[in-house]
């Protein structure tokens, strides 16, 4: 059965924590579906949506995902790992032709079309490091299928350390793929864990500039 309550955002961020062991219960396909078309809802740069998602449920890809991630042992826990890559190759793929002409449905007016299809394959086929560009954009939807995945009752587990060769062979990705990180979603297993607390607003923030305390 599909989680039928949701958090609220405040909920959601307020009380994740990240997941140390999941037990065996899965997640329903209408929820999973859910989480993941969140993730697909996430503005990007250009909005070229350079993102793809390997979603990873079956006991043997799972068991090859835990030993590219040091023996981590709540990837392979989860009921689904979400592996999150960039395709370095996309824009110039046909991703750019299927963004301009969903943006045209969408009324993107041609004088704008016509300027995108020059400024985009100029910027991203000189930009100084396109991964970096291409994992920013990525990690925003994959912080939304995370909260997603929170907000539906789940728990959630972030996973960035991993040997990248040892994944791409596992899941048979294409060379112009980068993996940026991957994702656990399932149900805890025993005590959550502990509350790592978090920098105050004192130390991070500031009003205008460096150094000014932010005062709200």
């Amino acid at each position: 059965m599909p989680n039928l309550m949701e958090k609220t955002l405040s909920q959601t961020i307020s009380e994740r924590r990240t997941t140390p062991s999941f037990d065996e219960r899965p997640i329903p396909d209408e929820d999973l579906k859910k989480i993941l078309e969140a993730g697909l809802q996430a503005p990007s740069g250009f909005n070229m949506q350079p993102w793809r998602f390997v979603v990873v449920r079956s006991e043997e890809q799972k068991k090859k995902l835990r030993l590219a991630s040091f023996n981590q042992a709540n990837v392979e826990e989860a009921a689904a790992v979400i592996v999150a890559c960039a395709d370095t190759e996309g824009w110039s793929h046909g991703d750019l032709e299927e963004m301009l002409r969903l943006g045209r449905e969408g009324g993107m007016p041609e004088t704008y079309a016509a300027q995108a299809q020059v400024t985009i394959p100029n910027y991203l086929g000189n930009h100084p490091d396109l991964t970096a560009w291409l994992f920013k954009q990525t990690m925003v939807a994959f912080t939304y299928m995370m909260l997603m995945a929170e907000a539906l009752g789940y728990d959630t587990a972030a996973t960035e350390g991993f040997e990248e060769d040892k994944i791409r062979e596992a899941l048979k990705l294409p060379v112009s793929f980068r993996v940026a990180a991957l994702l656990g979603v399932g149900h805890l297993r025993g005590d959550d864990n502990f509350n790592t607390g978090r920098f105050s607003m004192a130390r991070t923030v500031f009003d205008d500039e460096y150094g000014k305390p932010m005062k709200l």
